[in-house]
C-alpha cells in the first residue's frame, strides 16, 4: 500500500450534520454516542447519522459494544480500527481514533504512522501487532481470511476475540464508507494522515513503546 492510496479529505460535506438545538431524543442519543463526554461537540459523523435518526440510533449499541464491552486488549482493538480506516482511505475516522484513543493508550508516533502504510513485516510492529495488521489488510483486500492466517491468529486469540476482530474490521468499513461517502468534514482537533516528509505529530519520533 502506497501513500497515494490514502484519500486526504478536503472536500465539502455532501450531507450537512444536524446543528443544534437538537430534538430531545436526538440530544439524548448524541450524548450516548459521545460516551457522556461534554468537553467535545458531538462528532460530525454522529450528527450526520442523526439525519436518519431511526437508523443511526439503532446502530449505536453495536458500535458501543465493540468499543466498551469487547474482550480485546484496547491497544489491539485500536490497531485494527486504525489500519482498517487507513486502508479504506478514511482520514476522518482514523484521525478521531488516533486523537481520542491511540494517543491516550500510549501509541508512539512511529506506531501511529505505521498504521497508515507500513507492511505487516515492518519492525515497528510486534509479532501480535503484525498479525492484526495482516488480518486487516487481508479482509480489506479479499473480504475473507486465509486458512494460514486464521491458524496463526487462533494461537493468540480465543474464539470470542476472533469473532470480535472480524466484526471490528467490518464495522469500521461501514463507518469508513459512511464518513467518506457522505464526505463528513474532518474534526478540527483530529489528527491528519502523516505526510510524505513525516511532518506533523503522527510523523515525528516521540514517546511511547512503539507497540
Amino acid at each position: 500500500m502506497t501513500r497515494s492510496t490514502l484519500l486526504i479529505q478536503e472536500t465539502p460535506a455532501r450531507i450537512d450534520p444536524l446543528a443544534p438545538p437538537y430534538p430531545a431524543e436526538v440530544a439524548a442519543s448524541l450524548t450516548k454516542m459521545m460516551g457522556g463526554r461534554t468537553d467535545l461537540e458531538p462528532l460530525r459523523l454522529f450528527r450526520t447519522l442523526a439525519r436518519h435518526f431511526a437508523l443511526g440510533d439503532r446502530i449505536r449499541p453495536l458500535g458501543s459494544a465493540l468499543l466498551t464491552h469487547g474482550t480485546l486488549d484496547p491497544r489491539e482493538r485500536e490497531l485494527v480500527i486504525m489500519r482498517t480506516c487507513a486502508r479504506a482511505g478514511c482520514e476522518y475516522e482514523w484521525g478521531v481514533h488516533v486523537t481520542l484513543f491511540a494517543r491516550p493508550l500510549g501509541f508512539s508516533n512511529a506506531l501511529i504512522r505505521a498504521t497508515t502504510t507500513a507492511p505487516p513485516a515492518s519492525p515497528t510492529f510486534s509479532t501480535r501487532e503484525a498479525l492484526l495488521v495482516e488480518l486487516a489488510d487481508e479482509l480489506h483486500d479479499t473480504a475473507t481470511v486465509s486458512d494460514g492466517l486464521w491458524a496463526r491468529l487462533a494461537q493468540h486469540w480465543d474464539t470470542r476475540q476472533l469473532i470480535e476482530l472480524l466484526m471490528l474490521a467490518g464495522w469500521y468499513h461501514l463507518i469508513a464508507f459512511v464518513a467518506s461517502g457522505a464526505r463528513v468534514v474532518r474534526e478540527d482537533w483530529a489528527e491528519r494522515f502523516p505526510s510524505e516528509d513525516a511532518a506533523g505529530p503522527a510523523g515525528a519520533e516521540g514517546a511511547g513503546d512503539g507497540g
